[in-house]
C-alpha cells in the first residue's frame, strides 16, 4: 500500500506532518511526499529520506496566478501519481489542496483526502462582502477540487462553516474538524519560567509568526511600545521571518524596532523552544488561523497565552484560565492583557499549568494523528 503527501513546503512536512507520515507508516504503507524546489532544504529532504520516504519534485509556484505555470503543475502532478499509482492521497494547503486533489481524482486515487490548514490571503476581508478576481477564482478552484476529495479535514469549526456558507463544500460532502496538526508534548516539554534579579517570575512576551500584517506582528509591537514606556524592563520577543506575502511587513518596519529596542528579534529559527524558554507568555493576534501550532508548542513548554477571539485561535484559550482572548486588531486590549500578567505574576504560573494540561487533553500530536488516520480508514 502507498500513501502519498502532496504539500507545498517541504520543511512542513518533516515539521507539521512528520508524526503522522510515521504513523502511517507504522501501518506498512510505502511513503511518498510531492513538494517543489526540494533542492533548497537539503537538511530536511536528507531527513526524509533517511526514514525512508521516496520525496518527488513538482513544478509549483507557492505564491502567484499564472495559469500556464498552475497547469503545469496540475499536469506534473497527474503524470506522477500514475507512475506512483498511491492508494491514498493527502494535500495541504492551497496549491496542493486545489491540483492535487484533481490530479489525485483524474489519477482514479481510490481514497483522496483534503486538509485545510488555514485560509491566508485568498480569504482576507471577504466579511466586506467583496471578493477580487483572484480570490474568486481560488474560491471557485477550491469548490471544483472538493468535491472530488473523498472527506475534508479542517483544523477549527468556522473554517468548516465558512466553507459551507460560501458553497466551496457541499453540506453532504463528509468533513471533520481535527484539533489542528497537535503538538508533541514529548519534545516540547515544561521549561522554567525567566526570573527577574529578585528570583521572581517576570513577564516576558514572545511571538512566532512569518512577518506578516495579518499575523498581528504591528499590533504587537505597538503594544509593545506602549507597555514600555511604562515598564521599560518587560521583554518583547520577536521569532520569524518576512515572507514573500502581499501582507508582509517591511524591513523597514523590522529595522526601526529593532533600532528603537521595542522587540528583540531572534530571526528565523529551527528550534523555537530556546526562545519559548526565555519568555513566560506566548502572544498571537493572528487575524485568522487553522490552528496556530506555535500556540500549541508554547502551551505545551507550560506558557500561558495571549491571543485574538478569531477562528483557529480561540479555541486555544479557554479566557481567563490558560490565558486571554482579545479582539482582533485591538492594540487597547492586548496591551490590557499583557498588563495582567505584568501586575500579577502569580497568573502566568496558573494558567501556564493549565496551558500544559491542556495541551496534553486536546492536542497531543498522537491522538490528532489517530483521529485522522481513524477518518480515513487506516485504523
Amino acid at each position: 500500500m502507498k500513501f502519498l503527501m502532496i504539500s507545498s513546503f517541504l520543511p512542513s512536512a518533516l515539521n507539521f506532518r512528520g508524526k503522522l507520515l510515521e504513523a502511517v507508516r507504522a501501518q506498512g504503507f510505502d511513503i511518498h511526499i510531492f513538494a517543489p524546489d526540494i533542492q533548497e532544504f537539503p537538511e530536511e529532504l536528507k531527513q526524509l529520506q533517511a526514514l525512508g520516504y521516496q520525496v518527488h519534485e513538482i513544478p509549483m509556484q507557492r505564491t502567484g496566478t499564472n495559469p500556464i505555470s498552475d497547469l503545469k503543475t496540475l499536469k506534473s502532478m497527474y503524470q506522477l501519481i500514475c507512475s506512483i499509482q498511491p492508494d491514498y492521497v493527502l494535500s495541504y494547503t492551497i496549491k496542493p489542496v486545489i491540483y492535487g486533489t484533481l490530479a489525485a481524482w483524474l489519477a482514479k486515487v481510490p481514497h483522496r483526502f483534503a486538509l485545510i490548514t488555514g485560509l491566508g490571503y485568498a480569504f482576507q476581508n471577504i466579511e466586506c462582502g467583496k471578493r477580487s478576481f483572484f480570490q474568486k477564482m481560488v474560491h471557485g478552484l477550491y469548490a471544483q477540487a472538493l468535491k472530488h476529495a473523498g472527506k475534508v479535514f479542517f483544523q477549527n469549526p468556522d473554517d468548516l462553516k465558512l466553507f459551507q456558507t460560501m458553497q466551496l463544500l457541499d453540506p453532504q460532502k463528509p468533513a471533520v474538524v481535527v484539533n489542528g496538526s497537535g503538538v508533541n508534548v514529548q519534545d516540547f516539554e515544561v521549561m522554567p519560567l525567566p526570573l527577574n534579579q529578585k528570583g521572581e517570575v517576570k513577564a516576558s512576551f514572545l511571538l512566532i509568526a512569518r512577518l506578516l500584517g495579518d499575523k498581528g506582528v504591528r499590533e504587537y509591537a505597538k503594544a509593545a511600545e506602549i507597555i514600555k514606556a511604562q515598564h521599560l524592563d518587560v521583554e518583547f520577543h520577536l521569532v520569524g521571518w518576512i515572507d514573500d506575502n502581499p501582507s508582509a511587513i517591511s524591513p523597514q518596519e523590522l529595522d526601526r524596532w529593532i533600532a528603537d529596542k521595542t522587540l528583540n528579534y531572534w530571526g528565523k529559527l529551527s528550534d523555537v523552544r530556546p526562545a519559548i524558554a526565555a519568555s513566560s507568555v506566548y502572544v498571537l493576534p493572528s487575524y485568522r488561523e487553522g490552528t496556530p501550532r506555535t500556540v500549541l508548542e508554547a502551551m505545551a513548554m507550560g506558557r500561558a497565552v495571549i491571543t485574538t477571539d478569531a477562528p483557529g485561535c480561540r479555541e486555544t484559550v479557554v479566557n481567563g484560565n490558560n490565558g486571554y482572548l482579545v479582539a482582533v486588531k485591538s492594540v487597547d486590549e492586548l496591551v490590557e492583557a499583557m498588563q495582567y500578567f505584568i501586575a500579577d505574576p502569580k497568573l502566568i504560573v496558573y494558567m501556564g499549568q493549565r496551558s500544559r494540561e491542556m495541551a496534553l487533553n486536546k492536542y497531543d500530536v498522537h491522538q490528532v494523528n489517530k483521529h485522522m488516520m481513524t477518518e480515513m480508514g487506516m485504523l
